[in-house]
């Protein structure tokens, strides 16, 4: 690329070089001075001329000047001496300085280039001449006024940022008739694109990165990332070691400031190095020629960070400390005070712990989570007393919540222990359950509720005020105050001895339903307060009440969008953490609705997310995973759903409300795999937490029917029907999904004769309940029992309904079990009773009237004329007629003809 280079973007310059060695070689002698900022190609452009004065036979005569022999007498001219033939030019003895220093000996050298010019071009080529030591600049300058005569040709390059300590020599240069100064610049926009043509990379970035420097612009080539220590760092660490130490010092010092506008860098690393304005405006100008700076800061953070690598640690420590002294003085804002103690790590001026409590909070209205955090990590770090720390860890906590969950809950762990060892402060204490309240850490909550309610000795019946205060610092649900029916204190806690406050919201009451007997009013305020809700750090757990509200009362298909809005609106704010938390709950409403593939992949998605490496670690992770196991349990992929099973969990998690979605997981596992006393030991210590938390609501977790479940499986038919009786005179019993599973359970334990009647009414209900998964469960069974009472037609029909909706549902296991040995569409439909292929429900629909797709959707559910006429409040002979047109319509002779993908009118379940 360099060759490419400056034959691409030097064309002119290589015209002057060419034409200086022209007239060279014809006898006319020249002086070039090539000048530059560092990296611009300037010794680039020397080797070039070197080899084509090579090639046309020209003697060439090289120095470079170093900053290590800046300071040896003649240095510089002993390099050109030992390119001459051996004894073809003098050399001077630099330790007699007197006679060195003599016109003769200039005279003497000049003489001899002269004889080696009479038989060959002489070029005299010297590379950053602005460090060549005085006395050989001397020298030089002698030849250059006495050159004329002969076929000598004099090339220099200098760094247009650091002169020569001969301010004389390059004055006495430009008086020279023969002289020619060539200036190197950057390369501009339209040669970076020229460059990057047939590279694929993106001429714009290259330019931002590299400024037009070309030996960035080659670094580039090699480390396109780029990657810190790779060819770009170095690239820049290159250009810093030519600059000279002064300016490599400056960037030193602005890689500890960060960025800025030129004039302020100036300034603040003028007082941070302790040298003039100037001067740091002339570095900094000179770094922004060379490309290395935009403004006052680094072009891109690998260089920054290639600088700041490079310095000793204890100095840089203190560089950074005595920015923060100096940003502090000054009054700049708290993150960027903040900046400068982090990377120092140093909290011990008195201001300091207040200026990193600050940041923390600008940084989060910002959305910096994690910096904020980081803030109060150092803030944690030198808190003089155990109150302070406290308060820092419950805040970690609160911040971590946004990013990351396992975080978020190991920050509780020091204020849960000083609770417990009697050291936490009572203020601390209320925030403290608080959010092990909302972590779902139920019992640990009441621990510290507990211990607060000891501390403030209160009555039984009238906790004091002060404890009264701290306890409603812990109700997230005062934005959900509008619920019909919905105690501001939640359900009361549990009996408790003789003096002991009795008078506590128990900490499970974030997690109850409403109180209310109308479950739609509750629904509809919760999705009213959702429609006004902006996320944010405090509506975060009236939003998720809000949402499991609608959830587990309005139906799962009204979750399921303000699950997408907040976990997208998590996205767009960078809260990794909220997101799982949404993302989890969109999980769970796409499992209750029998999606069982989609609520497998969104738990995965969540699980699997960068931000979320330490599964084990955080009781939320946890119970997503519990969704997780749930989806792959009923996709028939065991294997899969033990995989997840084998991971490491929380020990926080047996006491969390997190832990009964993993323990139902596990729980139906067990069932899946014919661990019967696994699965009921499982469900009914689900049952024990959910009585103790006074959440024992079959909305919520029916865990009754799981137990019952397992009980038939054992043979335990009569404590089945116990738990059964129980759950269908629980409060949610009509609700159509608890009503529907339950009577589906029912139904196994009655006279085969009266079970279709029972599996009939099952499926009527869920198939008002959205959830396809349990409806494709009652009507299998549906199908067993019409075909053990001899219906086998009305039951291969109801058979094909169900395969289908387990088909749709991602239940492999199901559709084994409804037609064994059978995997494809083709299977499920009997051949000598499917017509030919079916237009789509769209069409379908078109063709029925809204009254007759009603009656056909119950026929092919499996309800017989009489069941439909009732169902309808219609005639048996509407029900015929009705079904006569449909028949006609859709060119079929008999209802188990009826297409599967028939849809029911908008509004009821598909």
């Amino acid at each position: 690329m360099g060759e490419i280079m400056v034959l691409i973007a030097r064309a002119d310059e290589l015209a002057q070089l060419n034409s200086a060695l022209d007239d060279c070689v014809s006898g006319k002698a020249g002086i070039v001075l090539v000048s530059g900022a560092v990296g611009c190609g300037k010794s680039e452009l020397a080797d070039t001329l070197a080899e084509r004065a090579a090639a046309r036979g020209a003697l060439l005569l090289r120095a470079i000047g170093t900053e290590a022999e800046r300071d040896l007498p003649l240095g510089v001219l002993g390099q050109l001496t030992l390119g001459a033939p051996a004894g073809a030019l003098p050399s001077p003895d630099p330790a007699d300085g007197a006679a060195a220093e003599r016109v003769e000996a200039m005279q003497g050298f000049c003489a001899a280039v002269h004889r080696l010019s009479a038989t060959a071009p002489v070029v005299v080529c010297v590379d950053d001449m602005h460090r060549a030591d005085e006395l050989s600049g001397r020298y030089l300058l002698h030849l250059a006024r006495h050159a004329r005569p002969a076929r000598i040709l004099l090339v220099l390059t200098e760094s247009v940022h650091e002169r020569s300590d001969d301010p004389h020599f390059t004055t006495e240069l430009l008086r020279q008739p023969n002289f020619v100064r060539i200036r190197l610049e950057r390369l501009g926009r339209d040669a970076v694109a020229e460059l990057a043509q047939g590279g694929g990379a993106d001429p714009e970035r290259l330019y931002a990165l590299s400024g037009g420097n070309p030996l960035l612009l080659r670094a580039l080539a090699e480390d396109p990332g780029p990657e810190a220590g790779g060819a770009y760092s170095q690239a820049v660490l290159t250009c810093l070691h030519r600059c000279g130490r002064a300016t490599t010092e400056l960037a030193e010092g602005l890689a500890v400031l960060g960025r800025g506008t030129a004039e302020a860098a100036a300034q603040a690393a003028a007082q941070l190095l302790g040298i003039t304005a100037a001067s740091a405006a002339q570095g900094i100008a000179a770094l922004g020629a060379a490309g290395l700076l935009d403004g006052g800061g680094f072009r891109h953070p690998a260089a920054r960070r290639a600088v700041l690598d490079r310095l000793d640690p204890a100095g840089r420590l203190a560089m950074h400390r005595r920015a923060a002294e100096l940003a502090h003085r000054a009054g700049a804002p708290a993150p960027e005070v903040a900046r400068q103690l982090l990377a120092a790590r140093d909290t011990a001026q008195d201001w300091a712990l207040p200026v990193l409590r600050a940041a923390a909070e600008q940084l989060l209205a910002d959305g910096a989570a994690e910096r904020a955090a980081a803030c109060l990590e150092l803030a944690h770090e030198a808190a003089p007393d155990e109150d302070q720390r406290a308060a820092l860890r419950l805040r970690l906590s609160a911040i971590a919540r946004r990013t990351a969950p396992g975080a978020a809950e190991r920050h509780l762990a020091e204020p849960l222990a000083a609770a417990r060892a009697g050291r936490l402060p009572p203020p601390r204490m209320g925030p403290l359950a608080r959010l092990l309240m909302a972590h779902g850490r139920i019992d640990e909550a009441g621990e510290v509720l507990d211990r607060l309610s000891a501390v403030s000795g209160a009555p039984a019946a009238t906790p004091s005020a002060a404890l009264d205060e701290a306890v409603c610092t812990l109700d997230p649900l005062d934005g959900l105050s509008a619920f019909p029916g919905w105690s501001a204190r939640g359900p009361a806690r549990q009996p408790r001895p003789a003096g002991h406050p009795g008078a506590i919201r128990h900490p499970a009451a974030f997690w109850a339903l409403p109180d209310s007997a109308d479950s739609g009013s509750a629904a509809a305020a919760a999705d009213r307060f959702l429609r006004g809700a902006s996320l944010s750090d405090g509506t975060l757990e009236p939003i998720l009440q809000a949402v499991r509200v609608l959830l587990h009362l309005g139906g799962p298909q009204r979750a399921v969008p303000w699950c997408e809005t907040y976990a997208d609106e998590a996205v767009r704010r960078t809260a990794p953490g909220w997101q799982a938390a949404f993302s989890g709950l969109h999980a769970e409403a796409l499992l209750r609705q029998g999606d069982l593939t989609g609520a497998e992949a969104t738990a995965a998605a969540a699980l699997d997310a960068a931000a979320m490496p330490e599964r084990g670690a955080s009781v939320l992770l946890t119970g997503i995973a519990g969704t997780l196991i749930r989806a792959r349990t009923a996709m028939g992929r065991p294997e899969s759903a033990a995989a997840e099973l084998s991971r490491p969990v929380p020990e926080q998690l047996a006491a969390s409300v997190h832990g009964l979605g993993y323990l139902r997981a596990r729980g139906q596992y067990h069932l899946a795999t014919s661990r019967f006393h696994a699965a009921l030991g499982d469900f009914l210590d689900i049952g024990r937490l959910m009585k103790r938390w006074h959440l024992d609501r079959p909305l919520l977790l029916p865990w009754r029917t799981d137990a019952a479940e397992a009980l038939l499986r054992l043979g335990e038919a009569h404590q089945a029907e116990r738990f059964i009786a129980d759950q269908l005179t629980a409060r949610d019993a009509a609700d159509p999904w608890v009503c529907g599973i339950t009577l589906r359970l029912r139904a196994e334990l009655r006279d085969p004769k009266e079970r279709p009647a029972l599996l009939a009414k099952a499926v009527d209900q869920l198939r008002g309940s959205g959830d396809r998964f349990e409806l494709a469960r009652a009507l299998a069974d549906f199908a067993l029992a019409l075909k053990e009472c001899g219906e086998p037609a009305r039951a291969n029909m109801v058979n094909r309904r169900a395969w289908h909706l387990a088909q749709e549902c991602g239940a492999e296991a199901l559709r084994e079990r409804i037609l064994p040995g059978h995997t494809g569409e083709a299977a499920a439909v009997r051949a000598e009773s499917t017509p030919p292929a079916l237009s789509a429900a769209a069409e379908l629909a078109a063709r029925l009237s809204e009254s007759e797709r009603r009656v056909a959707m119950l026929a092919l559910h499996g309800h017989t004329n009489r069941e439909i006429a009732h169902k309808l409040y219609i005639t048996v002979s509407t029900v015929e007629q009705h079904l006569t047109r449909v028949y006609r319509k859709l060119n079929i002779t008999r209802r188990q003809d009826l297409p599967m993908d028939l849809q029911l009118p908008a509004g009821e379940f598909v």
